[in-house]
């Protein structure tokens, strides 16, 4: 495994946090989650559901391959101990609030006198600097809402709508192990560990910045327009006669154009003058969306697939997540990865988006139980039986 022997502490909880060590564990990290008596908020994400699914697929997927211990902090014995297996790691990664983290003796100064070739990853939600940057954080306010996604997202004048979860968590998850990565690169050339923060704002900006660098070089931006009145009409959703969607993307402002109509069946629109130009396209694109989307609602799915694939254009199926599931060309691309459900089988999770050719996959570790491994690890940083039966007492460990 790629990362075999690095050694990163998960002081973490939600989803951005351990979606990023689930990562490095995934590519051949020992992970240690360490969580708090009640353990991660995410462990609980169904339980108050009204008819309990009975498993957690949210959790385990940002937590497979991991061994978990629980340390209390608030106790010194629970304090000392993640201190001291702070001391063994390469990487410590946290998404505690800094002001706690200092409380407590944990933060980066302090750990990096005991250990100065650790790695410091901090995730926040807005960031370590600034005025807001004490504020709380979650994925659909820092992310969604704050950065600009949200606005950008809905067709203009809509109303703002919810997203799918852990979205932006993940995002900053992918964020995050780059910058783990590029301080681990550096630390082999000078020896020394580095803080590196991501946040959740910081990851939302970036990730609309095409369109961003357009606002802040301009000052002005277009918004997404609905898809009856498009800005290119051949850039867009279209419905076949049997329900299905499907989008398609011109190569350049108008590559494509002539195939495209063909592909609709109807040639005959290259010589209407209202589309004549791409300029003109442009300004008829309301007329041009309407004759195309009574074109292809005239024709079934398979055969709107097939010209689109005959004629080398670019498009893809708008496939719900039932789709996505039985998808054979997102599995053949690694989007899948077996996960062992602890009773000797196995089931699918979402991979980690990266292959390495020639690197076996084999199934993943389950998810730890809480406390699983508390024990096994504080033997493994120096404690005796009787100091680790002492912890336990002080009830600074589970």
């Amino acid at each position: 495994m790629l990362l075999q022997g690095l050694k990163v502490v998960d002081f973490t909880s939600y989803i951005a946090g351990p979606g990023a060590a689930a990562i490095l564990g995934d590519w051949g990290a020992d992970v240690i989650k360490v969580e708090r008596r009640e353990g991660d908020s995410m462990r609980h994400v169904f339980a108050d559901l009204k008819n309990d699914i009975g498993a957690n697929p949210t959790f385990e997927l940002d937590n497979r391959g991991k061994r978990g211990i629980v340390l209390d902090i608030t106790k010194p014995a629970g304090r000392d101990a993640l201190a001291k297996l702070a001391e063994t790691a390469d990487v410590f990664l946290t998404n505690t609030r800094p002001v706690s983290l200092r409380k407590y003796g944990l933060d980066e100064a302090t750990l990096r006198q005991a250990n100065p070739r650790l790695v410091y990853a901090v995730i926040t939600g807005y960031g370590l600097d600034g005025p807001d940057a004490h504020l709380p954080g979650f994925d659909v306010t820092a992310f969604w809402a704050r950065s600009g996604i949200g606005y950008m997202t809905a067709p203009k004048s809509a109303e703002p709508f919810m997203r799918t979860s852990g979205m932006g968590d993940h995002c900053t998850s992918l964020a995050t192990v780059s910058a783990i990565l590029a301080a681990l690169y550096e630390r082999d050339r000078t020896g020394v560990g580095r803080m590196v923060q991501t946040s959740l704002l910081a990851t939302g900006v970036y990730l609309w910045g095409s369109d961003l660098a357009v606002q802040l070089k301009l000052g002005r931006v277009a918004s997404i327009r609905a898809r009856e009145n498009p800005i290119n009409a051949v850039a867009n959703h279209f419905k076949s006669a049997d329900g299905r969607w499907f989008v398609h993307n011109p190569r350049g402002g108008s590559g494509g154009w002539e195939k495209f109509v063909g592909v609709a069946g109807r040639p005959d629109l290259v010589t209407d003058p209202r589309f004549a130009t791409g300029k003109e396209r442009r300004a008829n694109a309301r007329e041009l969306a309407a004759e195309l989307e009574t074109a292809f609602a005239a024709l079934p799915f398979a055969e709107i697939a097939r010209r689109l694939d005959e004629a080398d254009l670019v498009w893809a199926p708008f496939q719900t997540p039932a789709e996505v599931d039985a998808d054979p060309q997102i599995a053949a691309a690694g989007g899948f990865v077996e996960v062992e459900d602890g009773q000797g089988g196995t089931y699918r999770s979402p991979a980690s988006p990266a292959v390495f050719p020639g690197e076996p996959q084999a199934p993943r570790p389950r998810a730890p139980r809480l406390g699983e491994h508390t024990r096994d690890v504080l033997a493994e940083i120096g404690y005796s039986a009787e100091e680790i039966e002492a912890i336990f007492a002080a009830e600074a460990a589970a």
